[in-house]
């Protein structure tokens, strides 16, 4: 199978779709693997690196996009990027197509291309195996972006998480208990905060009670949302619903009743964000100032330590990239249900994916 790697193409994107050692591996199945010129060099891969690894150095990104039967991507892919795709080709990427526009999901669908959501891949048990080293990442990543956030320098209330001698810590609310909120809650506990996380799932705050002594646990009802948030110095949006948009869960009028120049990290924003008030920003200008509260809204954390995040990623996604190459697309789906069920369009049809309004994700 001739597999492609293009260098990233949206802003501040530093990850790359396969390191070097992955190339080896495939290379090794007897797979030809085209990768972009420098298409790793922001995680630490140059292009000698891909080379010994068994690849070929292509120049244009129309050439790998135009050769590959698998295109193995990082963030989801420009208009343009899936027109230079080949008909029938598969592509893999944490592409988040319920909040893709319907440009793009209908040139998809036209090019019959078979699109696999990285994000959606769930292990028998439920956990989203290849989505969770990089889950784990941004919520350890939260805790250092809260602090410099609430500098006053930055716009913040000018405080500490960790507070100091006769000066209480700062109230940090997480909402999601999941692979997200749970690092996101160590980490906040760790750096001194006071923690407190919200979630429906009654088992998940067992969990996190028996795992994180000293952390608050709420079940999150709309009135314990509009309660925390009130008091909140920094509010962590966690949410996911695998397939869908994030359900907006807090809104403008909760925005704007919390404490003056405090902090949202809304890390569901890949996901379209699960406050009212969140809008997609980059690495170069991450926060803005909503209601008074200072947002920090950027879709891809984990890209700021892209070579820890490209190691990570092979050791949760080669299995199954391995298996596609190996097996072709059609195998795999029949007799893999954890990659089955993150196919998101195939054969001109959309498949485990719904596509939900703001407003209706919001109910």
């Amino acid at each position: 199978m001739y597999i492609g790697i293009p260098k990233e193409s949206r802003p501040y994107e530093y990850r790359v779709g396969l390191s070097p050692a992955g190339v080896e591996i495939l290379s090794h199945y007897g797979h030809q693997v085209f990768v972009e010129h420098d298409a790793g060099q922001a995680a630490g891969f140059n292009d000698e690196d891909y080379e010994r690894a068994g690849a070929r150095i292509a120049f244009s990104p129309e050439e790998v996009f135009g050769r590959a039967d698998l295109l193995l991507k990082i963030s989801r892919p420009l208009k343009q990027e899936l027109e230079w795709m080949q008909d029938g080709a598969i592509l893999a990427g944490f592409l988040h197509l319920a909040s893709a526009s319907q440009d793009q999901l209908d040139l998809l669908l036209e090019k019959k291309i078979t699109a696999l959501a990285y994000e959606q891949i769930t292990d028998k048990d439920g956990g989203r195996v290849v989505l969770r080293p990089f889950s784990l990442i941004c919520g350890a990543m939260v805790a250092q972006i809260a602090a410099r956030w609430l500098q006053t320098n930055r716009g913040g209330k000018g405080i500490m998480l960790n507070g100091v001698p006769g000066v209480p810590p700062a109230e940090v609310v997480i909402i999601g208990g999941g692979a997200v909120g749970q690092s996101a809650a160590r980490a906040m506990q760790k750096a001194g905060a006071h923690v407190t996380v919200l979630d429906k799932n009654m088992s998940v705050l067992e969990e996190i009670h028996d795992k994180l002594p000293g952390v608050v646990t709420m079940m999150s009802t709309r009135r314990n949302i509009e309660r925390a948030t009130a008091y909140a110095d920094v509010v962590v949006g966690a949410v996911l619903v695998s397939g869908q948009r994030a359900p907006v869960i807090i809104t403008r009028e909760m925005v704007r009743a919390m404490k003056p120049r405090s902090v949202i990290i809304d890390v569901s924003i890949d996901q379209g964000g699960c406050v009212e008030t969140s809008r997609p920003t980059m690495h170069d200008n991450p926060a803005f100032i909503e209601e008074n509260v200072v947002h920090y809204c950027v879709p891809n954390i984990a890209s700021l330590v892209a070579r820890t995040a490209g190691h990570v990623f092979l050791n949760s996604a080669i299995p199954f990239i391995a298996e596609i190459a190996n097996k072709g697309i059609e195998e795999t789906m029949k007799n893999d249900a954890s990659v089955e069920v993150a196919i998101n369009t195939h054969q001109g049809n959309m498949v485990h994916l719904v596509r939900l309004s703001a407003k209706e994700g919001g109910k």
